[in-house]
């Protein structure tokens, strides 16, 4: 079984509905808050019935990662900057894997 898998059956068992906390770590010796906060919001606008918790954590030496529970989905220094796009797609197939992502899956 993946992790992948194991995340959306520990999910599935939960209430229905079932939530998750997002977290993004992000530098603040490299000034990255406004691009944390950029995606934060993005992430908060697509899944907002999805999510039960979006979190901000300050960090340190060029940090970049975006945790789905303990997961880590994104990190720059093996997958550079994150668009958008491709946050959002990794958060749905761990928090919703039915939902559709309109025109930012084209």
């Amino acid at each position: 079984m993946t992790d992948a898998q194991r995340v959306e059956i520990e999910l599935s068992e939960d209430a229905p509905g079932a939530s998750a906390r997002v977290e993004i770590e992000y530098c603040t010796q490299c000034r990255w808050l406004p691009r944390a906060a950029w995606l934060a919001q993005e992430l908060l606008t697509t899944f907002e019935a999805e999510l039960t918790e979006l979190a901000l954590k300050p960090g340190t030496g060029g940090v970049f990662t975006v945790r789905v529970g303990d997961e880590i989905v994104w990190d720059r220094r093996e997958q550079g900057f994150p668009e958008p796009t491709a946050v959002k797609k990794a958060v749905r197939d761990r928090v919703a894997p039915g939902k559709s992502l309109g025109h930012s899956e084209r």
